[in-house]
């Protein structure tokens, strides 16, 4: 258990961002999935780069490295390509 005051503060701090870091995480991941499920060309081409902006935040935040970040966002253009 922490003692100093500075201490406590930062592990509330780190409890608030871990928290907000697994939203943006998770629901970046299930708009991946919904992205992929979806069989309208249209419909997927109008939903990628709302996709693509969501993995660009993500690795500006550091939440995932940049280069995971370009192999999903290539493999997701290349995916709503091929519908």
């Amino acid at each position: 258990m922490a003692h100093h005051k500075s201490a406590l503060k930062r592990i509330r701090q780190d409890a608030k961002k871990r928290l907000h870091n697994r939203y943006f995480k998770k629901s970046t991941r299930t708009a991946i999935k919904k992205l992929r499920a979806m069989e309208d060309k249209n419909e997927a081409t109008q939903f990628l780069p709302k996709v693509v902006s969501m993995v660009d935040r993500l690795a500006k935040r550091n939440l995932i490295h940049r280069h995971k970040a370009s192999n999903l966002k290539s493999k997701l253009t290349k995916a709503v390509n091929a519908i």
